[in-house]
């Protein structure tokens, strides 16, 4: 299956491939040198499916600079040379505008031209798209036009404004505004080279008529509609360029294909590219699991029955001035009469089994017609009872298809009332075939294929969900596919994605965030933005299931997907949400390195603290307070403290006019946000919560590509602590060279402080009050894990001791053995593996590296520290691993043998040690679905009191070969093996961080 780019609208849940990235890869970080808040140039670190050829950057003058800091704004700088975000250093931008939001709007831009960089003409240029209210306040989206032309890519301006006041402007905008030279090139032509530059086998292109300003194709070999428009495109170094915006999509075996490109109108040249894959009379009623089936997969049928008003005989109402039409109700069709299927105006959802890329949409896999409208089809958990047999679609149930098309159908619905009720209406570019004369351009119901490529016989399609946004006026597409047990790849139960309402309510949310984040035609992209983008769509599936009181008993509600993993603790993330320790300075923290699911879970725990610290403010209320909130009946400023707390997260986006965010300009959307409709009640609040997770004051990314972000902790609304670091050695002497590391990484994280003269860190961190948990590490003296309480307002010392580690290349130990990189589990770092590299099914039992240990003489060792953690994929060890490190290859168990050298002994042959420690069976316990960075990190282990001059470190079991989870044929399926060792090209490597061994 084709890896998702960082940069991709189609979040995947889950890529199924048996590699040990299971998400796709991120960027790389960006190189040094460049003036604080300017961004590098960008073209090194597009992903294969995207790229940004536009040359260069404009950096913002010496003008400019000053103004910002004249006018006491804190200035963050886009591509051409304009703010991409200005907040205040006091309590507003601008005060004392006119009260129309977009007369206050322009009026500012045109009294700030100066700060903005922007000519007279590019001001005039600014058309308003969209206001969008946001309490008392509103985001006022404005966008330039060059000559005739609007701008397609960059060229906007959002600003919140309320009474008269701005509080943030983000901005895409242009310097200068002149009409760029005329096309030369037909929208045919332009068609053709956004498809070649693909790389997509498209043919005739034939003119299938016009709609909402896009001139609508159909092209041979190409499934759906190609769309074409004119715009106008800025270019960093100056000048515009006509342009026309592609949208093009594929029917390729190999996965989904869909791209947004920007071809020169007269060079035919793709300036721009963007992946768009990013990898839920009478009344009806619907029968629908209101989460998901029983978590013990007993297949007891616990669906409710939902109808559109009455109320006798149904379990919920689900009618709400959010659809005004029952959602069996399609315009397109009829205006008024059922489609008596599982179409209507808000969702199409259809059986999808013989497509392989779920692009397309099979306008004949609707649920089969109910002349009553009581979509009420069996179920009977057929793909978990028949342990994945691909008989069960053959069968008279057809694998209990038409309760899928109907669970996804009633999920989809309840998810766009839901966000209705937030902002995503019309004017926010949501998703309807009909926008009954409110704004958008329609025609765009969501499409939901159910058990998506279920048959196809030429790719793997499994353990996966995604969601395809293109612009509004284009349906977006989200796929669910059935999950099952794959050797070496993922070990899920057999069911059907269909009916996990934490999976379908993330995707769904992957077009809400790309919809209303940079306006009607872009979306969220580059690293920080993917990965906020998956974390907000764990988070507004999470709270739509909290709000409306749907968590079953027995599950967490901070957990997603873990109906389809079979895993209750973390579902298909590292962590629950609620006890998620990732801060700020952790990108990259995970084993597939920097990666927009991985790194969304830091986005996680800094608004899963947000949540909990409205919560404690303006309480939990009722239940029924709940609903009624979720449900827009009751107004935000009267409801509990977790629904503030999303509100802001829905406005913020409306703040947003660049969709290359980075956290830290989603942190200030979110303080601004909250001072348009709250009137600022909790800037301490939201400044404080994002200061403990190292968003505060000092906080700096380089673009949002930056995976080295520099963390913050303290708050400019707080009295901060100066803790110093004092980090010494068992003789209590000043250990140099040490970094301290917020939180529980110390691979690819940003230390806070350390003891190296030549660093530009020092020992000492300004810190928001709060409880920490910190790593150090040193040359020589391994890691320790430590906590610490910080107090307001206090100067602490924190002494740290770091024994020495006689087992270090640092401190004069050496190592030989099998495999590559043997220097890698001796150097003190969990970020560089030592791997052993034998064929498939070669055992690694035995597999051995041996270190004599530092020091005169024997040790006397008392204790060793392992850690089974992966470098990430695309790096590559000094000694030349290059394979793909799979996660199943990561260390299980393991066994220290012990020699003493002597004048006959010379500790080079197997028979000189002898069995110093065995660890247990699941030293490192990973468990369904796949083992994950927090099973791997480094371990303490006590053993007995041993004295040597040389460790030998053993392989007792990697995770494919030693963990009962992955072995075995578990599922019905002949073309799927599942068990480790036999069915993975990977089984015969096995892989160790570090080992640490101490004589203390």
């Amino acid at each position: 299956m084709r890896r998702a780019s960082s940069r991709a609208r189609t979040r995947r849940l889950i890529a199924v491939a048996a590699v040990s990235a299971l998400f796709g890869v991120g960027m790389n970080g960006v190189a040094a040198g460049a003036p604080p808040g300017v961004p590098k140039d960008p073209s090194h670190h597009q992903s294969a499916g995207d790229r940004d050829l536009r040359p260069g950057l404009r950096a913002p003058s010496a003008a400019q600079r000053e103004l910002a800091v004249r006018q006491k704004v804190t200035a963050r700088w886009n591509r051409l040379g304009t703010p991409a975000n200005l907040t205040p250093q006091g309590k507003a931008l601008a005060e004392g505008l006119p009260a129309d939001p977009a007369t206050a709007a322009r009026t500012y831009i045109a009294q700030h031209r100066d700060l903005l960089g922007l000519s007279q003409q590019a001001a005039d240029s600014l058309e308003v798209v969209a206001v969008n209210p946001i309490g008392a306040g509103s985001s006022v989206l404005l966008r330039q036009h060059f000559g005739d032309l609007p701008a397609g890519y960059d060229g906007l301006a959002a600003v919140g404004v309320a009474g008269g006041k701005v509080y943030l402007v983000s901005s895409t905008l242009a310097p200068d505004a002149p009409a760029p030279a005329p096309a030369t090139l037909s929208e045919k032509q332009a068609l053709q080279n956004a498809i070649r530059d693909a790389a997509l086998n498209g043919g005739t292109v034939t003119a299938e008529g016009s709609s909402g300003g896009w001139s609508r194709f159909s092209a041979d070999g190409l499934s759906g509609t190609q769309s074409v428009k004119p715009v106008a495109v800025p270019m960093p170094q100056g000048g515009v360029r006509a342009a026309y915006e592609v949208s093009v999509s594929d029917n390729d075996p190999n996965g989904a294909q869909a791209y947004t490109s920007y071809v020169d109108a007269r060079s035919g040249d793709v300036l721009i590219r963007e992946d768009n894959v990013v990898d839920e009379a009478d009344d009806p009623q619907w029968k629908a699991f209101p989460e998901n089936p029983s978590a013990d997969y007993r297949s007891r049928d616990t669906r409710e029955t939902w109808c559109f008003t009455k109320t006798r005989g149904c379990d919920r109402v689900v009618g709400n001035p959010a659809s005004p039409l029952p959602w069996d109700v399609d315009p397109s069709v009829s205006a008024t009469e059922s489609t008596h299927t599982t179409r209507g105006n808000n969702e199409w959802a259809a059986q999808d089994w013989l497509d392989a890329t779920g692009r397309g949409f099979n306008l004949a896999g609707f649920a089969t017609p109910s002349p009553d409208r009581e979509y009420t089809y069996p179920w009977t958990n057929q793909w978990y009872a028949s342990k994945c047999s691909p008989a069960a679609f053959d069968s008279p149930q057809r694998n209990d298809i038409d309760a899928a098309d109907t669970n996804l159908q009633a999920m989809h619905n309840r998810m766009h009332d839901f966000s209705y009720n937030l902002g995503f209406t019309e004017t926010a570019w949501n998703m309807q075939d009909d926008n009954f004369g409110k704004g958008g351009l329609g025609a765009d119901p969501e499409h939901g294929n159910s058990q998506s490529g279920a048959r196809v016989a030429t790719s793997l399609i499994r353990d996966n969900a995604n969601q395809s946004t293109g612009p509004d006026g284009m349906p977006p597409t989200t796929n669910m596919y059935l999950w099952q047990a794959i050797a070496g790849s993922f070990y899920s139960p057999c069911v059907d994605g269909d009916y996990d309402m934490s999976v379908i309510g993330h995707e769904y949310t992957h077009a809400i965030s790309n919809r209303m984040v940079a306006g009607p035609d872009r979306g969220l992209s580059g690293f920080q933005a993917g990965s906020m983008g998956e974390s907000w769509s764990d988070l507004d599936a999470m709270e739509y299931l909290a709000a409306n009181d749907l968590v079953p008993h027995g599950q967490s509600p901070f957990v997603t997907g873990q109906y389809v993993t079979g895993n209750k603790v973390r579902g298909i993330r590292d962590y629950d949400l609620s006890k998620n320790p990732l801060n700020y300075s952790d990108l990259g923290f995970d084993l597939t390195g920097p990666e927009v699911h991985a790194d969304g879970e830091i986005w996680n725990g800094v608004n899963y603290d947000l949540r909990q610290a409205f919560i404690k403010r303006y309480g939990a209320g009722s239940t029924a307070l709940s609903k009624s909130c979720a449900e827009g009946r009751t107004p935000v400023a009267r409801c509990p403290g977790d629904r503030r707390w999303i509100q802001l997260v829905y406005d913020a986006w409306l703040l947003m006019a660049n969709g290359d965010v980075s956290m830290l300009d989603a942190r200030d959307a979110m303080l601004a946000a909250d001072q348009l409709r709250f009137g600022g009640a909790d800037q301490d609040l939201l400044w404080n919560t994002f200061a403990g997770r190292g968003m505060g004051d000092g906080a700096v990314s380089n673009t949002n590509a930056d995976t080295d972000a520099t963390p913050g902790f303290a708050s400019p609304k707080a009295r901060n602590a100066a803790v110093r670091f004092r980090v010494v050695d068992d003789t209590g002497a000043q250990v140099p060279n040490a970094r301290v590391f917020v939180g529980d990484y110390q691979a690819r994280a940003v230390p806070v402080a350390d003891t190296d003269a030549a660093s530009a860190l020092t020992d000492t961190a300004a810190m928001v009050a709060g409880n920490y948990s910190f790593v150090a590490q040193a040359p020589g003296h391994g890691m320790t894990r430590f906590t610490a309480h910080v107090s307001s307002g206090s100067h602490r010392t924190v002494q740290v001791r770091l024994s020495r580690n006689v087992a270090s290349a640092a401190a004069g130990a050496t190592a030989t053995g099998d495999g590559v990189d043997l220097g890698a589990l001796i150097d003190d770092d969990e970020g560089t593996t030592w791997a052993s590299l034998g064929a498939q099914a070669t055992p690694v039992a035995g597999k051995q590296v041996t270190v004599r240990l530092a020091g005169q003489g024997p040790q006397h060792v008392r204790r060793v520290q392992v850690s089974g953690l992966l470098r990430p994929a695309n790096a590559q060890d000094p000694g030349g691993d290059t394979a793909t490190q799979n996660r199943f290859t990561a260390l299980r168990s393991f066994k220290v043998l012990a020699c003493t050298a002597t004048a006959t002994v010379d500790c080079s042959q197997a028979k000189d040690y002898r069995l110093a420690y065995t660890s247990p069976r699941d030293a490192f316990p990973a468990a369904r679905p796949r083992p994950v960075a927090p099973n791997l990190t480094m371990r303490s282990f006590t053993i007995p009191r041993t004295t040597a001059t040389h460790l030998r470190f053993e392989v007792a079991a990697s995770q494919c070969s030693g963990n009962p989870d992955y072995a075995g044929q578990q599922t019905n399926d002949p073309n799927v093996p599942t068990d480790c060792v036999t069915g993975a090209a990977i089984s015969g490597q096995v892989r160790a961080a570090d080992f640490q061994v101490f004589t203390h």
